[in-house]
């Protein structure tokens, strides 16, 4: 795939994942779990991961959060975004890398939303010097399970399309 290619794929990705974490914002949960969130824009991030490998993943996961906190302006919600998403990333780039054998995509995305979940949940305990934050954790976690499995799902449907549809995006 020629760089000037590649670069637009994955501003793309960027742009995607960037309008899906504002559109979950706008998504009511039916739980009132603090940090709970679907994870809408984890699939970019596993799609990324797949397709293009863990720099481009990392990149990926940094740019939206970083555009994420120049749009809402929460300088706190960026701390919490930027480690949930590199840890989730390295997670999900060492289970889809080494452990695909074990873990499916669905597998792979679980694993990065509980990730995610725990680096967010261990920063908030840092930041407000407070380890009771670790009771949330459990909570989150079962979420996690569920968005995970949903979020893994849809990146299997795209992964597989992206194969059919865009065949030089594989051919390294």
């Amino acid at each position: 795939m020629k760089r000037l290619n590649k670069m637009i794929f994955i501003s793309l990705l960027v742009a995607i994942g960037l309008a899906l974490s504002v559109l979950e914002s706008a998504i009511p949960l039916p739980i009132a779990i603090p940090g709970a969130k679907l994870g809408l824009s984890n699939m970019v991030i596993l799609v990324t991961l797949v397709v293009f490998g863990f720099k481009d993943g990392i990149i990926v996961s940094m740019l939206k959060s970083v555009l994420l906190m120049l749009i809402t302006g929460s300088v706190s919600s960026f701390i919490y975004s930027i480690s949930g998403a590199i840890f989730s990333c390295i997670v999900m780039f060492i289970a889809y890398k080494y452990l695909s054998n074990v873990f499916s995509l669905i597998g792979v995305s679980i694993l990065g939303a509980l990730a995610h979940n725990t680096a967010q949940v261990s920063v908030a305990s840092f930041m407000l010097h407070n380890l009771k934050i670790y009771a949330y954790l459990p909570f989150l976690m079962l979420v996690s399970l569920f968005t995970g499995y949903f979020v893994g799902l849809a990146s299997i449907y795209i992964v597989k399309n992206l194969k059919t549809n865009y065949k030089m995006l594989f051919y390294k």
